[in-house]
């Protein structure tokens, strides 16, 4: 029987429908590997390539995930829950702790020969680089929380069963295709249309999203097992990045400086409505504590050990609003 992967070395992608997932399968797939995208039932399919081969499996549902790992070389696990609230809390333990558990587990099971896993900078204390991990203690709020457990779930792994894994930590990807969008591309939609007219004081470190999927090809290549990589861009304020998405929009920029305390009650009165509809409150109580500090972080590890570069994240604005205006997402 003829190889369907062609000779090529074959990898799982997992969250391939979603922002980054897509972008790493992007660009896994020009490097010359065989593509393989896990998805859920009901995941949209707007960014899945015709290319890849796609299969149907749950992080939560162990049993659907044999199939998935089965036969392929490398694993790239970047499917995740990423909301900075949720009506149930325990739904981003259940999808981003116990189903990574679930998934390492099955790719153990299956010899995979490595591993990439997609954690985040939200498990390291702002301002620095890998050297300075939260705990789930410190970590604010459930999404936090989730993959600071679930990281170190991978890091016990690594120890007590070798799985060969490296761990990278993207900071905020911004770019096209952002098709749910995540929270900082809800705040790219709206300052875009317009309907942000001021800021609270705090900044991201935001890099274009196809430069932090590139991250990972060069973690699997490169990166040592058991390591932690930050994939990152550029320290800036919020209110930089707002002035800089009306300029590229042609609207006047917001110049009101809001005071975190003054957004405090729209928090909860956006919270208790969200518990009605179950949709996501743009603005919630922990993404305002999580504002007190400016997300910024130090990249040079990834920059000196795997070759990571990353360039201007305006770029990466530029390409997030024509992807946003192209999608009919901006008013």
């Amino acid at each position: 029987m003829a190889d369907p992967a062609g000779g090529r070395d074959r990898v799982l992608v997992t969250g391939a429908s979603g922002f980054l997932g897509s972008a790493i399968a992007n660009v896994f797939r020009d490097a010359g590997f065989a593509v393989r995208v896990m998805v859920r039932a009901n995941s949209p399919r707007t960014n899945l390539s015709p290319a890849d081969e796609a299969v149907i499996g749950d992080l939560r549902e162990p049993e659907t995930l044999a199939p998935a790992v089965a036969g392929v070389r490398y694993l790239v696990h970047a499917a995740a829950d990423y909301r900075l609230w949720a009506k149930r809390p325990e739904d981003l333990i259940e999808a981003n702790v116990e189903g990574t558990r679930n998934l390492m587990r099955a790719a153990l099971r299956e010899g995979v020969e490595r591993v990439v896993y997609t954690s985040s900078v939200a498990t390291i204390t702002p301002g620095h680089d890998e050297t300075r991990p939260l705990t789930p203690e410190t970590a604010i709020g459930i999404y936090k929380r989730s993959k600071v457990l679930a990281e170190r779930a991978v890091e016990a792994m690594v120890e007590a069963d070798r799985l060969p894994a490296v761990i990278v930590n993207p900071s905020t990807p911004i770019g096209p295709r952002d098709v749910k969008p995540t929270p900082t591309g809800r705040i790219i939609v709206e300052a875009a249309s317009g309907k942000m007219p001021g800021f609270v004081d705090t900044g991201l470190n935001l890099a274009h999203v196809d430069d932090v999927a590139a991250g990972h090809l060069l973690a699997l290549r490169q990166g040592r097992i058991g390591e932690r990589y930050i994939l990152g861009g550029e320290n800036v304020l919020l209110s930089r990045m707002l002035a800089d998405i009306a300029e590229i929009v042609g609207r006047r920029p917001p110049s009101l400086r809001i005071p975190r305390l003054a957004v405090w009650p729209l928090a909860i009165g956006a919270e208790a409505v969200a518990q009605i509809t179950g949709r996501e409150p743009f603005v919630s109580r922990d993404a305002l504590r999580m504002a007190a500090y400016k997300m910024f972080f130090d990249d040079s590890k990834a920059r000196r050990e795997l070759g990571y570069t990353s360039r201007p994240y305006r770029q990466g604005l530029v390409d997030a609003v024509a992807w946003f205006r192209q999608a009919g997402s901006l008013r």
